[in-house]
């Protein structure tokens, strides 16, 4: 079957669409949520950690992306993988999942947007934040409403921004960097014997993720990658391991600058626009408010790279027949999926608002609220069944063509599995009164009714056939692939 959307995105482009997700607004923003987790400037700690659980995931989403390149990401790894026992549950649910916690991370995104602007205009309330972030949103939607190629040549110049005003704070921190402000940690700042520490840990591998999230957003967009067996592990690989470098040198260097408890004043500057007061203190409040509105297009590009990937997700699910007929829908001139796109904005913006209101903003800020959601809502469909794809196709489909196998394997799926249940483990002790665990157990489970009340409707698997369609295997044996040999090479790029 046909995608109907072409291949035009290469990998420079598709490694500028990670980064652009990945250097975001994350890490200007939870640097005082992770001092606040561990209590000090060990939070490095939980960078590191995030770095390398986004290491050992991209692995196994090099390995699916290379193989099972089309459009959608894990829809198409659970569907592809699962289909022989659940028939079309685990990629009904993913796509259930993922249009709520893709749109929480994009919201993630426009409420750092609105704390930084605050840096520019203090006088902003409240009801003037909320109404910039949706203005936002809208602009974001109508960019997007144009050909792919117009859009790769956008997310190229925005990821330019991005990497401007990222090595702008790294080189402002270390020009006044205080080794003893980074590197001199409190007594007993690592007890391993002590629960405490566990959960602080827990809770800055939750934020250490989140702000290396994005790489996979090329995945999303698997049939408009070309020559994705190659392109699809390297986009991945080289964005984690550039990110990686990036991330800890900036906050090695705002730690370096800023003294730690000004993070956890709310009253301080530091607690809301750390990047702004680090700019603010080695080259003064021009400069620092030259850096600020690079901050706030480095944001708008993460929303927007993020919700160009996410808006693929229901179109490829649709056009299976597994969602809602509309989201296969593509624009007729320009070639995208209309209601994907404007689904996943509306919910974007619902979701920043929520945060936004709900819950007491001193003990459970916007930012950490959207944070412990989506994380929870990921963890048991997509983390978690993904990881189990990869062995399950490996039994499942041998003679798949794998033009890049994971290294080590089954390793890298063990760690990444672990890593995963730890946040989610720990979700609810970090975040007492928040109750992530039985918010996701509870969308989950309306989503397994929801799937019930679908397939009936369809006929599909529990009451009818399950409809088994190896659909890149066929395309394989069509193309005369699988005349040949399987690759048996495994490495870093295949």
């Amino acid at each position: 079957m046909s995608s109907g959307l072409a291949r035009r995105i290469g990998l420079f482009q598709a490694t500028a669409i990670n980064m652009s997700q990945m250097c975001g607004i994350g890490p200007f923003v939870t640097i005082p949520l992770m001092v606040a987790a561990f209590g000090g400037p060990q939070a490095v700690i939980g960078w590191i950690a995030g770095a390398l659980l986004a290491l050992v995931d991209g692995l196994v989403w090099a390995e699916l992306g290379a193989s099972l390149p089309g459009s959608g990401g894990t829809y198409v790894y659970l569907r592809e993988a699962f289909q022989y026992r659940t028939g079309r549950l685990m990629s009904f649910l993913f796509v259930w999942t993922a249009m709520l916690f893709i749109p929480l991370i994009m919201s993630t995104g426009v409420q750092g947007l609105v704390q930084y602007l605050a840096y520019l205009w203090p006088g902003m309330t409240t009801v003037q934040g909320d109404a910039v972030g949706v203005a936002v949103l809208a602009a974001v939607i109508v960019l997007l409403w144009r050909r792919v190629e117009d859009i790769s040549a956008i997310t190229v110049v925005m990821w330019g921004v991005m990497i401007l005003s990222v090595g702008l704070v790294i080189v402002a921190a270390f020009t006044d960097f205080d080794p003893s402000l980074a590197f001199t940690w409190p007594a007993h700042a690592v007890e391993l014997t002590h629960g405490r520490f566990w959960t602080g840990f827990a809770a800055g591998l939750t934020i250490g993720i989140y702000d290396y999230l994005g790489y996979n957003t090329a995945s999303y967009l698997g049939a408009e990658i070309k020559n994705p067996g190659r392109v699809m592990p390297r986009a991945i690989i080289y964005s984690i391991t550039a990110v990686m470098a990036v991330y800890l040198l900036m906050q090695v260097g705002v730690l370096g600058v800023i003294h730690w408890p000004d993070m956890l004043d709310p009253d301080n500057v530091a607690s809301r626009s750390v990047a702004s007061a680090v700019l603010e203190r080695t080259w003064g409040k021009g400069a620092a408010d030259t850096v600020t509105v690079l901050i706030l297009i480095t944001a708008f590009a993460s929303v927007f790279a993020g919700l160009l990937g996410g808006s693929r997700v229901p179109y490829d699910a649709a056009r299976d027949g597994m969602f809602f007929r509309s989201f296969a829908t593509l624009h007729p001139r320009h070639g995208f999926p209309v209601f994907g796109l404007v689904a996943m904005g509306t919910i974007t913006a619902a979701g920043f608002l929520f945060a936004r209101h709900v819950g007491d903003t001193a003990e459970h800020p916007p930012l950490s609220i959207l944070i412990t959601l989506l994380t929870s809502v990921m963890v048991i469909v997509q983390a978690l069944a993904q990881i189990a794809a990869v062995t399950v196709l490996r039994r499942r489909q041998p003679r798949l063509t794998r033009p890049y196998r994971m290294v080590l394997y089954p390793l890298p799926s063990i760690v990444a599995a672990v890593g995963w249940l730890v946040i989610y483990g720990y979700a609810d002790e970090a975040n007492p009164g928040v109750h992530p665990i039985e918010w996701s157990l509870a969308w989950v489970a309306l989503g397994g009714l929801a799937y019930l009340v679908w397939s009936k409707a369809e006929g599909a698997w529990p009451f009818g056939p399950k409809e088994i369609r190896e659909e890149f295997l066929e395309a394989q044996g069509a193309r005369g692939a699988d005349a040949l040999p399987a690759p048996t090479g495994s490495g870093p790029l295949g």
